[in-house]
């Protein structure tokens, strides 16, 4: 299964904006954003004083930082913009509800992980049930009545034994719903686009794509 390998804080400095990629730490002072807040690479100091981005520029990074926030690389992404495009709606917005609609991402928001990444490695080492079922697959999209829940097995855990007690102070988006002490989500409806947080311009990815 194909994923980023490299530095996830290069990333953050890349986009010039924190994507929240490594949990807790982002939130504190050791975060790359805090310590070197520009590019990196041996240019990175000055290419905060270059010329003025083309509309081009401006597009693909507005990709590369969906791409990024969500974990998904570019055969993949693509793949969901062609999704988009056959839906009803704006492509846009269809295209963020797509990404949100991700296992991983549905972990993640329920509050089971602390990033992405990490709600990927735990659905992906077999932690969770889609309606009673075991899957180990963070692509997977979940539909609206779906009950995304950590087995069974997976309570006795050290990393679950005491999560019940940190869900309890947990805010889910509207479209979800958590039940804390039975270490249970719910989606209550697909996510639109005013109930998605992420900083992303989705009608430049549009555009991108539409060259």
């Amino acid at each position: 299964m194909a994923r980023y390998r490299g530095s996830v804080c290069k990333l953050c400095r890349r986009e010039g904006m924190k994507l929240f990629l490594k949990g807790e730490r982002c939130l504190s002072p050791k975060c790359a954003m805090e310590r070197r807040p520009y590019p990196p690479g041996m240019h990175g100091r000055q290419s905060q004083f270059r010329r003025q981005v083309s509309d081009y520029g401006q597009q693909l990074r507005e990709k590369q930082r969906a791409r990024r926030i969500y974990g998904v690389l570019e055969r993949q992404f693509r793949r969901y913009f062609d999704l988009a495009v056959k839906m009803r709606g704006q492509t846009g917005e269809n295209l963020l509800s797509i990404l949100e609609r991700r296992l991983d991402n549905v972990v993640y928001r329920l509050g089971f992980a602390d990033s992405r990444a990490q709600a990927r490695q735990l659905v992906t080492h077999g932690h969770f049930e889609l309606n009673g079922r075991k899957t180990n697959i963070p692509s997977a999209l979940v539909r609206e009545g779906d009950v995304i829940s950590v087995r069974e097995s997976s309570k006795k855990n050290g990393y679950f034994r005491n999560l019940a007690e940190v869900l309890e102070h947990k805010t889910v988006p509207e479209w979800l719903s958590l039940n804390a002490a039975e270490l249970k989500g719910t989606v209550l409806s697909l996510p639109t686009r005013d109930q998605i947080d992420v900083p992303v311009n989705e009608q430049l990815i549009v555009e991108y794509y539409s060259r």
